[in-house]
């Protein structure tokens, strides 16, 4: 804990702004730390529910998962994350394909998928047994001004705070991030994404499936059984009348999108539907800032990177505030530091993401031949595809050390 003289004054070292999967990641990370920390989330608490067919799925690599381990968050889950141990990788017209096999890598995962709502119950279980965490649900903050020493905060509900540090976990839309001059960069790529879980004929056997086509990528998340995550993109102007599908015509046009592999789709949950926008905020720290999660990056759901990305965000933070001696948790020479770390792998990360997204929306043959031989040479020589699975599984050197720490913490 910070030892200034004015510490009385201030009400808390670190606010998190947000109590989503990273801001509450984050709040998990620091317990323990010594530093004062309040969550503060727009929504209430709510209470479990029994799992449904009806659920979005979230793909987590495997130092996320470690990460979640370390944090004590994977015991509250309700069921086991399903292991995708291996991917298959394919464009429609085009003559190759890439098969990564997880023992090919000397893993016996490559990562799991967890239901969305059960990772958010599990953070809530831990969030509860934290020591000395302010939960303020629901509230929201309204104003944020920085000072020399100090942010001062407004909340909804007419209180003030002031805090070392603010972080900004709100999400997409972050009116804190645009309020505090971080400032964003908006791309629409003109796709809708249609989430559900699908029934298949065949046994998945723990493959996870990305297949790209003229009108936007396609894939399949391995769940318990023959159950499956399916993430379907539209072109906008077509999601209307996607959304206004019987399920039957809607498992007809997945098929059709899909293939064969699996068989059959014989049934399908209830679908959601979201607009495809890569945000990108122009800096990730201000004065006694600092951006995380979607507020810092919202990526496109292809390679599956968005949560993976801003758990490694919070991980790297985390770190950086339970160095011993720490004098100030909002300091600018800390919060620039922590935005160099996390520049090349958030620029990798987001090149990767929205590179593929780009990319297979080319049509014209020249790149089809180029893309079809790439995939081809990926799936033949397993040195080419080694970066990309060491990427995909979520190796960054920063977020690593910052684990290895929380690991001794704990």
């Amino acid at each position: 804990m910070h030892t200034d003289v004015n510490a009385q004054a201030v009400d808390f070292d670190v606010v998190i702004a947000g109590g989503g999967l990273v801001g509450s990641s984050l709040a998990c990370a620091l317990d323990g730390s010594g530093l004062r920390v309040a969550l503060i989330e727009a929504s209430a608490p709510r209470q479990q529910s029994p799992p449904s067919f009806d659920e979005r799925n979230l793909a987590l690599n495997r130092f996320s998962l470690e990460a979640l381990s370390v944090l004590g968050v994977l015991p509250h889950l309700a069921s086991a994350p399903a292991r995708i141990r291996g991917v298959h990788v394919s464009c429609a017209g085009d003559f190759g394909r890439v098969r990564l096999r997880c023992e090919d890598h000397g893993v016996d995962a490559f990562g799991g998928v967890v239901v969305a709502r059960e990772l958010g119950g599990a953070l809530q279980a831990r969030l509860d047994a934290c020591s000395g965490l302010a939960l303020r649900a629901p509230a929201r903050v309204l104003h944020a001004q920085p000072q020399a020493e100090a942010m001062a905060l407004s909340l909804d509900d007419g209180s003030a705070l002031r805090a070392r540090l603010l972080v900004i976990a709100d999400g997409s839309d972050s009116a804190l991030r645009e309020q505090l001059g971080l400032g964003s960069e908006h791309h629409d790529y003109g796709q809708t994404l249609f989430v559900s879980v699908v029934e298949a004929a065949r046994e998945h056997a723990g493959i996870a499936y990305e297949r790209f086509t003229d009108e936007g990528p396609v894939a399949m998340l391995p769940l318990a059984g023959r159950r499956l995550g399916s993430v379907l993109t539209i072109a906008r102007e077509r999601a209307d009348a996607v959304i206004a599908l019987a399920d039957a015509d809607y498992l007809e046009l997945l098929q059709q999108r899909f293939g064969w592999r699996l068989g059959r789709l014989q049934r399908v949950g209830r679908r959601s539907a979201y607009p495809m926008r890569l945000i990108t905020a122009r800096q990730l720290v201000g004065p006694r800032c600092v951006a995380l999660g979607n507020a810092a990056q919202t990526l496109h759901p292809i390679g599956a990177q968005g949560f993976n990305l801003g758990l490694r965000d919070a991980l790297t933070l985390a770190g950086a505030l339970r160095a011993p001696g720490l004098a100030d948790p909002g300091a600018s020479a800390l919060l620039q530091r922590h935005a160099e770390l996390r520049a090349p792998d958030r620029a990798r990360t987001l090149d990767f993401s929205d590179g593929l997204a780009r990319l297979f929306t080319h049509r014209a043959a020249p790149v089809r031949w180029l893309r079809g031989l790439g995939l081809a040479a990926f799936d033949h020589f397993s040195d080419l595809a080694r970066p990309m699975v060491r990427g995909a599984m979520g190796h960054d050197l920063h977020a690593e050390a910052a684990l290895r720490l929380l690991r001794e913490a704990a």
